[in-house]
């Protein structure tokens, strides 16, 4: 699966330094002026999985491998946008050219500045509710302009045709019309009818993806936040400049780090972890000499979808697939003893695939 995640907010924020940490490396250009990054910067990032390494290790031992299979995590993209001011909507800071790349992704995380530095000029900037108030002002402003005409064709639809699910999606973007207009952020608009997920999944808003909220504060800060160890499920407190320091280190010396200041991974394994889920994301996982892999799914897919993702091939020959939960892969120590201990079970078309399951597939010729 292809997945995106666009990082956006004002201007000097943190976003390209926080971008540059999760890659491990000076990609985007981090300077102290608006508009550093113009043409967004894009990066693929692995899934933090400690689970590979554990099933590579049994791999490898009960099919008496000289080393360990090669370990193929899940990935999601991150694109560094540039920075969104007031006016955005109507062009403003080369808003327009801004607001596309943000319709290409299919979250957002939000960076807002909750630091003061002297050194760091802010662009519009004033503190983190205003910020997000002002960016999401231009994001539905935006929205705005581009509903009126999927209202005004939708219409047309409507008229031209007598399916009721036509004039459910005009009465859907009208709703969100009218939430828009009241200056509600949307985030999971909920669509209710399963038909029509498909659809809605395509319209061309940018308030209509889930957002995840990442506020960027001081390494003195970070110490004495709460907020760190208990955020809400769609905020993270992170301290972008530290993060891109310490993707710098050794994993030792990272390691040894994060158990000075009692935390057991960094706010970048925080912010991966949650951009995943953020998006309705399992990972199931395949384990055999070739490699041991987690592959993506949407949380809630049956076998059959979950096989199409190793290949397309594979969702319409499906025929059945063997699971075992990964705590009892472990447990069981090998596949050949999870079998014997009658573990590994058998599932057909209608099952649903669970995060952590050990799948193995059987596809027809």
């Amino acid at each position: 699966m292809s997945l995106k995640c666009g990082i956006i907010g004002m201007p000097n924020v943190g976003k390209s330094t926080l971008f540059n940490a999760l890659l491990k490396k000076r990609v985007a250009l981090s300077a102290n002026y608006p508009f550093a990054t113009i043409e967004p910067n894009t990066g693929i990032v692995a899934v933090p999985d400690n689970r590979l390494l554990k099933l590579a290790e049994i791999v490898k031992q009960e099919e008496k491998m000289d080393s360990l299979p090669p370990l193929v995590p899940a990935v999601v993209e991150f694109v560094d946008i540039a920075g969104l001011v007031k006016g955005a909507s109507t062009g403003a800071g080369l808003g327009n050219q801004f607001l596309s790349h943000i319709r290409e992704v299919d979250a957002i995380i939000h960076v807002l500045r909750d630091f003061d530095d002297a050194n760091i000029v802010r662009e519009g900037s004033s503190d983190p509710k205003s910020d997000k108030d002002t960016v999401e002002t231009e994001l539905a402003l935006s929205d705005l302009q581009v509903i009126e005409k999927l209202i005004l064709a939708q219409d047309k639809e409507v008229r031209g045709s007598k399916d009721p699910l036509e004039s459910q999606k005009l009465e859907i973007l009208k709703n969100i019309q009218s939430e828009l207009e009241q200056g509600h952020v949307l985030g999971h608009y909920q669509v209710g009818d399963e038909r029509l997920k498909s659809w809605f999944q395509t319209l061309p808003l940018l308030t209509i993806k889930p957002i995840l909220y990442v506020f960027n504060i001081s390494e003195e800060k970070l110490s004495l936040s709460d907020a760190v160890a208990h955020p809400n499920d769609n905020e993270l407190v992170i301290c972008a400049r530290l993060e891109e320091e310490l993707a710098d280190l050794p994993e030792e010396d990272r390691r040894e780090y994060l158990g000075s200041v009692g935390l057991k991974e960094t706010g970048l394994e925080r912010l991966i972890k949650k951009a995943y889920s953020l998006l309705g994301l399992i990972s199931f996982l395949t384990a055999g000499k070739k490699e041991v892999r987690a592959w993506t799914t949407k949380k809630g897919s049956k076998a059959p979808t979950a096989a199409g993702v190793i290949h397309t091939d594979f969702e319409k020959k499906f025929i059945r697939a063997q699971v075992i939960e990964y705590e009892k892969y472990l447990e069981a120590g090998s596949l050949a003893n999870a079998k014997s201990k009658g573990w590994v079970r058998t599932e057909g078309k209608d099952y649903e695939i669970k995060d952590g399951d050990v799948v193995e597939f059987l596809i027809s010729n």
